[in-house]
């Protein structure tokens, strides 16, 4: 069996997709084929972001903000958006969450350590949830 594939869909693929990429490397290793991108993709990651994730031993250092393609979601098998739902179009027989997520963008690194908690205990609940399918 392929390993499955996940996408993880932000508005500007600079905080919250960038982390919860970070936390399913780390936690799912090569299990599972990451996937992360935005609708209106930013020039770079979330610096606050990248600091949040250091501090528990990620580096997402190397990670670029992706734009959001039609293909992409097509190969994907489990597309999880994050507050920007209505950007990510929607094929049938695919698995498609909402993390209703605060948006790290210009918060200080303790909203954006909350946000990391947040999706670490989402993202090793879905990793459950794949390894069990």
């Amino acid at each position: 069996m392929s390993k499955p594939t996940v996408l993880f869909v932000c508005v500007h693929n600079a905080g919250r997709s960038q982390m919860a990429a970070g936390w399913l490397r780390h936690l799912a290793g090569d299990t599972v084929e990451v996937r992360s991108a935005g609708s209106e993709p930013r020039d770079q990651i979330n610096p606050v972001a990248v600091e949040a994730m250091r501090e528990v031993g990620i580096d997402i250092t190397g990670a670029v903000p992706q734009l959001l393609e039609t293909e992409t979601v097509r190969e994907s098998d489990v597309i999880i958006t994050m507050g920007c739902g209505d950007a990510c179009p929607v094929f049938p027989g695919k698995r498609y969450e909402d993390w209703e997520l605060t948006d790290p963008a210009g918060q200080p690194i303790e909203v954006v350590r909350q946000v990391r908690d947040e999706i670490r205990s989402r993202v090793e609940k879905l990793v459950g949830e794949l390894s069990a399918s």
